[in-house]
């Protein structure tokens, strides 16, 4: 098994159940809307993290990492490439154990800095890709 490919098991299975959903809202034609199910289907509790705060899925919905007042280990990235160093950087001082960024999602320095501070990190996945992928 690879080094990616390892690292997404570990994460998906091993890290935490508490999933961080930065960019979750109610739009059902947003990608983040399907992934949260199928995370949730994974049993995993997903939380909602943008600005509007709205419930989804059932859990109530926070306007950023800070905000949520309990433990996250994961953190799945649904801004652009652009926002999603500051998406990193909130992860490792809300003490996240991983971050995902997702499909299209990409910062090489980012991915450098939150490895480089312990924290597991995948980019440019989708975990709802891969969790079939795990049998």
């Amino acid at each position: 098994m690879d080094n990616e490919t390892e690292t997404i098991r570990r994460i998906l299975q091993e890290t935490g159940d508490t999933w961080a959903v930065v960019g979750l809202s109610t739009n059902r034609s947003r990608a983040a809307y399907g992934v949260a199910e199928v995370l949730q289907r994974f049993g995993k509790r997903v939380v909602p993290v943008h600005p509007k705060a709205e419930p989804v899925h059932g859990e109530q919905g926070y306007a950023s990492l800070a905000e949520i007042p309990f433990p996250v280990d994961v953190v799945d990235v649904f801004v652009n490439s652009e926002l999603a160093g500051g998406v990193a950087a909130e992860a490792v001082a809300v003490g996240a154990k991983a971050v995902w960024f997702q499909l299209g999602v990409v910062d090489e320095e980012a991915y450098e800095r939150t490895r480089a501070a312990g924290l597991e990190m995948v980019m440019d996945r989708c975990p709802a890709i891969e969790i079939p992928r795990l049998g």
